[in-house]
């Protein structure tokens, strides 16, 4: 044995040592951070949820989004499994060079295998790399290149990765070129293109060389693998909130552990406030611990899941890119925000794992400096080796926010649209932590914004967002030329009915809103489809009150409107609010309230295509342009509770192209990538005080379709569109003669001009009367 054997031997055995114990002690401060954390029961249907892992990991499902991508990714994240056993080998290569692996070393499959996976992991980590170097914030729009996904991301942690893996494939590459070389010398029975299929060719570069050359060279070459894979073994040891390398391990927990086990996106409904992992019994409300965190308000009463989503984060900004709220500089970046919470939860675990005394002292030691020492001290220097600053309850020392880690005007610029639950390629889910959060803030600080004080104060007197009565709940129903039944009235319960027709808070008050319930109503009629109303038996869904963190109003709406459903036997209910769909579909059922749901494009879409609706093309020589005539072009939008949380794409699109005379056109963002119009998250009852208008944004774009008809599915939707449409009017932006129209009003115009109705909405139908004021 060389002296450059024995060398090598030492320095990378003592490496390898130090790697593996650092490693071991990062694994067991994880295990020991995650069991900070709240106690969540995910591992049910282990079978189901063992089969997602599998299809997510194998199928990329979550990395499809953007195809270029998903494929080096694919290559690259395949071949640190595959390529292990090349690591293996270089030990062997160490003391000999001419080691092969036993068994497997010589078997034409697995090499052609190894050599296939270093090549695409060698050519996917330089696509991976030019990707991230194309999209850099500083050739990115916006401040500081703002709208790059990676800006706020740590570039030196990524640049380490990147490197790391590019000089492994290299490494292992030479090796088998080096291989062949040698074994051209020694063995060449082996040395054919057989086992060499793809760096034969490299290896003959290196011809030439004696077999004492080589063997040096290998030796070498595979000290270098050792030491460049260890070195990163160390460097991630020591970075626990290296998101970027951590994710390749933790990311399979993380997508196991999924709310679902089936797969689907952990979208929909949100989940009740839970204490001690069980969800709080409102009804013994009185009997809970006065300590009990109603909320999340420090990083340890999130869930242990939560934790593990912060460290799973990989930085890639797929969220933050797709985020209305930072698309249109406001200050909350989902990706920005898991970050803060990430290095929070890993700075202050040390400090809540300590032991009481070394938490005293600590104590003791930070009340006697000043706030201004305080804020200019290191966190070492005020509590030793815990690391954590106390005091704020979720720190005061990262940067994320001026005084917090979670800055109020970050929590509430969120529209819980989902876009970054969906595109999460680990599975993060952002909208519950921010809705936790949020419930702190309402239901222990009462500290909220001002505009939500008069929604809560409307919902608590009034069952509706605005305030208004219940008796003028059915005042959307006047001037039509048929009687709407109402359950208790004209009907004694939904036995005698197909359908309950929920109108929701916006069909029966907003005047927009009204058009839409009065269409749907129409078009039911119509078919002959029967139907009823809850009239001013109906209450708000209580959906803005639950994202905006007020749960107990939520659960107060929620179960009053599960006992009237009950009580009349709801079994079918049809909707025209994407939010009430939502809420009624998939969070009643957590009260006891378990129907069938329906939205009404949905409906409408079975009833033309079970012809109980026609639709009749426009006369060419018409020139109408009423609010519900089917125009010459549309784009349509997704309502974010309709598309993305609850998979509702297709019957929409279907009734807008089957509609005679209509020139479809889709925005560039749509489908699972629509943009939000600014009203989820109870962000309908707050004004946008910061950057610009989300609603704007959307509009603009709608507009650039060159469509004369924006066609929506949700009253919230409606409103938010048509007042950016106002804005674009008033800037010149838009003519008036484009319009902001329901799926329903353009269906009943046409199915209005085969009865001879004519082509507009309001030919058949009189303008509801303005709503009273609150």
């Amino acid at each position: 044995m060389s002296a450059l054997q024995i060398v090598a031997i030492v320095v990378c055995l003592a490496v390898t040592a130090v790697a593996v114990a650092l490693f071991v002690r990062t694994i067991n401060h994880f295990l020991a951070t995650f069991r900070l954390g709240q106690p969540e029961a995910r591992s049910d249907h282990k079978g189901e949820r063992t089969a997602t892992l599998v299809r997510e990991f194998l199928g990329h499902t979550r990395m499809s989004r953007l195809p270029i991508v998903a494929v080096a990714h694919w290559f690259t994240m395949i071949s640190f499994g595959i390529l292990f056993f090349t690591l293996v080998n270089a030990f062997g290569q160490l003391l000999d060079p001419s080691f092969i692996l036993p068994l497997i070393g010589q078997f034409p499959p697995f090499e052609w295998v190894t050599e296939f996976f270093a090549w695409t992991g060698f050519v996917g980590i330089l696509v991976l790399m030019t990707i991230r170097q194309v999209k850099h914030p500083r050739s990115a729009p916006g401040e500081h290149g703002r709208r790059s996904r990676f800006f706020g991301s740590t570039f030196w942690q990524a640049y380490y990765v990147e490197l790391t893996i590019l000089g492994v494939t290299i490494c292992i590459l030479l090796l088998r070129g080096l291989e062949y070389a040698l074994g051209q010398q020694q063995d060449p029975g082996h040395a054919t293109l057989l086992h060499f299929p793809m760096t034969a060719w490299l290896g003959g570069l290196f011809s030439g060389a004696s077999a004492a050359a080589l063997g040096n060279a290998i030796v070498i070459v595979a000290a270098v693998k050792i030491l460049i894979s260890f070195a990163w073994m160390i460097t991630i040891a020591l970075t626990p909130t290296m998101g970027v390398a951590w994710h390749r391990f933790l990311a399979f927990f993380n997508i196991w552990f999924k709310r679902h086990a089936d797969g689907r996106t952990s979208l929909a409904e949100l989940q009740p406030i839970k204490v001690d992992g069980k969800p709080l019994d409102f009804e013994n409300i009185d009997e809970l611990d006065e300590d009990a965190a109603l909320g999340v308000g420090k990083v340890e009463d999130f869930t242990w899941k939560g934790l593990l989503d912060f460290t799973t984060c990989t930085e890639c900004g797929r969220c933050q890119s797709q985020c209305p709220a930072w698309n249109t500089d406001k200050p909350l970046s989902p990706k920005l925000m898991v970050m803060a919470l990430r290095d929070n939860a890993h700075a202050k675990a040390p400090w809540l794992l300590a032991s009481e005394e070394v938490r005293a002292a600590g104590l003791e030691q930070a009340e006697g400096l000043s706030d201004r020492t305080k804020a200019a001290a290191s966190v070492e220097q005020l509590v030793g080796a815990t690391g954590y600053q106390p005091g704020d309850p979720l720190g005061a020392y990262t940067p994320y926010g001026p005084d917090a880690v979670i800055d109020d005007d970050v929590l509430w610029s969120c529209t819980t649209c989902g876009a970054c639950v969906e595109q999460c390629p680990v599975d993060i889910e952002h909208v519950d932590a921010i809705v936790d959060m949020r419930r702190y803030k309402n239901l222990i600080e009462s500290a909220f914004p001002a505009e939500l004080g008069n929604l809560f104060k409307n919902l608590e007197k009034n069952a509706n967002p605005w305030g208004l009565a219940p008796r003028l709940r059915m005042d959307w129903a006047k001037g039509l030329d048929f009687d709407v039944p109402q359950v208790g009235a004209d009907v004694e319960d939904l036995s005698e009915v197909d359908y309950l027709f929920w109108v929701g808070c916006a069909g029966a008050y907003e005047d927009r809103a009204k058009k839409t319930t009065r269409a749907v109503a129409e078009l039911l009629h119509t078919a002959g489809v029967k139907f009823a109303v809850l009239g001013d038996g109906e209450a708000c869904t209580g959906d803005s009150a639950r994202r905006a963190g007020n749960e107990f109003l939520f659960q107060m709406l929620a179960q009053q409107n599960v006992e009237t459903l009950n009580e009349v036997g709801a079994t079918k209910i049809v909707v025209t609010c994407a939010h009430c769909f939502n809420t009624i579909k998939n969070e009643y059922p957590q009260l006891g309230g378990n129907y069938e749901v329906l939205h009404h494009t949905q409906l409408l879409n079975r009833l033309v295509r079970e012809k109980r609706l026609t639709p009749v093309a426009r006369p060419d020589d018409a020139s109408s342009t009423g609010a519900a005539s089917t125009g010459h072009k549309v784009t349509y939008h997704d309502p974010c509770y309709l598309g993305r949380h609850n998979q509702v794409y297709a019957p929409p699109r279907e009734l807008l192209q089957i509609l005679p005379g209509v020139e479809y056109a889709e925005m560039e963002r749509s489908r699972e990538k629509s943009f939000c119009c600014g009203a989820g998250g109870a962000r309908m009852w707050m004004e946008e005080k910061l950057g610009t208008r989300i609603n704007t944004n959307r509009t603009e774009e709608a507009l650039a379709t060159g469509a004369d008809r924006i066609a929506i599915g949700c009253p919230f939707c409606k409103v938010m569109l048509s007042d950016g449409l106002n804005a674009a009017i008033q800037d010149g932006k838009a003519t008036e003669e484009v319009e902001v129209v329901d799926v329903a009003q353009m269906l009943l115009a046409a199915v209005r001009r085969g009865d001879g109705g004519g082509p507009a909405e309001e030919a058949v139908q009189p303008e509801p009367e303005p709503a009273p004021t609150a």
